[in-house]
């Protein structure tokens, strides 16, 4: 066996990586062409069905791609896939904690390619995220922990009640992205 580091993904043990560097099996997990592109519109833009993932992408991702990616994703404990109640044949994908915890990796590459890549023009949410600082950053997580994680009735009980007027951090990063969509389309 080789001198590499253990992980355990899903059911199965992978062990050949190219080194023990934490960064590099990172890459090897998240650093492909599209899986980080699947977890920005499952993070930023709440597409939870692999219809909407497939026809909704910029990018245009291949329908076998998608469903290797997801299937990926959820082996690596990211997302998760449940049925979707309102109809027999579909599936919800979730975000684990592990998902929502690559919130704030995209936002520095998101930060570092508003710096370095002037050319790209859709970064609206991640420059109010970058404006809103960690209070904001902290409220979207928490966000998405209500959206994506499922909670017991104790826990549902012991929240406060929501302020009405309080505007949700998503509908923040919507009103920021908006624009730029807009003018794409022009």
């Amino acid at each position: 066996m080789e001198a590499g580091v253990s992980i355990r993904i899903g059911g199965s043990v992978h062990t050949n990586h190219r080194s023990e560097c934490v960064i590099n099996q990172t890459l090897e997990m998240l650093g492909d062409q599209w899986t980080l592109l699947v977890i920005r519109d499952i993070i930023f833009v709440n597409r939870r069905h692999f219809r909407e993932l497939l026809t909704k992408s910029m990018e245009g991702i291949a329908s076998n791609i998608l469903a290797d990616r997801l299937r990926r994703l959820v082996q690596q404990g990211i997302i998760t896939r449940s049925d979707d109640p309102t109809h027999k044949q579909k599936a919800i994908y979730s975000l684990t904690e592990k998902g929502i915890a690559l919130v704030p990796l995209l936002l520095e590459m998101a930060a570092w390619g508003h710096e370095y890549l002037p050319a790209a023009t859709l970064h609206g949410r991640a420059r109010a995220l970058e404006e809103g600082g960690p209070e904001l950053r902290a409220e979207f997580m928490d966000e998405l922990r209500k959206i994506h994680l499922p909670t017991s009735g104790a826990e549902t009980k012991t929240r406060r009640p929501r302020r009405p007027a309080r505007i949700s951090s998503m509908r923040k990063l919507q009103a920021a992205y908006e624009p730029a969509r807009t003018k794409r389309k022009q």
